[in-house]
């Protein structure tokens, strides 16, 4: 018994598919297959059923998913301890960022982590910000660069690195662009152009709108700051970003002055995180430092 095989049987009980198990591992399909028949060869029994269009766990397969589990974890740990003093780390980081965020700085960790740690694989995804904190909670994801309001959310590790307030962006000659204050009411008559849900921005603005008794009305969804500005300089609403967001374009920003709760821009990450984790954060925490 391998443990290449351990992680194939694992595979294929999590994604319920020899395909896109082989996928996931980067192995053929027949490759794959010929692994689960050895290892059940080896074993004496079937770990799958076969029958359906799933692969479905055997009950000799439900006994040893957690055991097969359990040995690729010890697996990993000893890896783990052996780079964390011999400096020389293994293994997969995970990584989050939040739609339509350019942000330099992340980019540079990791181009640093890549350079200091070849060895260790590393994955970039985009996606909301609320499922990427729940992928961090719970475990998908090794650390997540994510929108929030008010504050970083619970139940991971976290960085602060903005905590601004919303503003509304209108080309010259708007009435918000004559107005020297703006109230959260006074954005509401307009359409608005904003982010879309699960957003920091999104619930930073529908937070206080919902407190106040509010609804506004969002006429465009958009993923990225520069679409934003694009489409509120052109007429289509009143275009809803942070202040330093709003710093980059052309257009007349106003804060929305009895809005609470900041937009807040944070990294954050799994607790007990493994050494990987934590050498790309302190990398992160040097390079955010840099940048302000």
């Amino acid at each position: 018994m391998e443990l290449r095989q351990l992680e194939y049987f694992v595979a294929v009980a999590e994604e319920q598919n020899f395909t896109r198990a082989a996928d996931r591992v980067h192995i053929s399909q027949s490759g794959i297959s010929a692994q689960i028949r050895q290892l059940e060869k080896e074993l004496g029994t079937e770990l799958f059923d076969r029958s359906g269009r799933t692969a479905t766990l055997t009950v000799a397969g439900k006994a040893a998913l957690e055991h097969a589990r359990a040995a690729l974890a010890a697996a990993g740990a000893v890896e783990q301890a052996v780079g964390e003093v011999s400096d020389v780390l293994r293994g997969r980081l995970r990584l989050g960022m939040v739609v339509g965020c350019t942000v330099t700085p992340l980019f540079e960790a990791l181009a640093a982590f890549h350079q200091a740690y070849p060895g260790v694989e590393l994955s970039l995804t985009e996606d909301a910000s609320d499922r990427m904190a729940d992928g961090v909670r719970l475990g998908e994801l090794d650390a997540a660069l994510i929108g929030a309001a008010g504050a970083p959310p619970s139940g991971v590790e976290s960085l602060t690195l903005v905590s601004e307030p919303l503003v509304a962006v209108v080309p010259a000659g708007h009435p918000i662009a004559e107005r020297r204050t703006l109230t959260l009411r006074a954005l509401c008559a307009y359409p608005l152009v904003c982010m879309p849900r699960g957003t920091g921005l999104r619930a930073v603005l529908e937070g206080a709108c919902a407190a106040r008794g509010l609804t506004p009305t969002i006429v465009v969804e958009a993923g990225a700051g520069d679409a934003i500005a694009d489409l509120a300089g052109r007429g289509l609403g009143v275009g809803v970003l942070s202040a330093s967001m709003a710093a980059a374009y052309p257009l007349v920003a106003r804060e929305v002055s009895d809005v609470d709760d900041p937009a807040v821009l944070a990294l954050i990450w799994r607790t007990a995180p493994p050494p990987a984790v934590r050498r790309f954060v302190s990398l992160a925490r040097k390079s955010f430092s840099a940048a302000r």
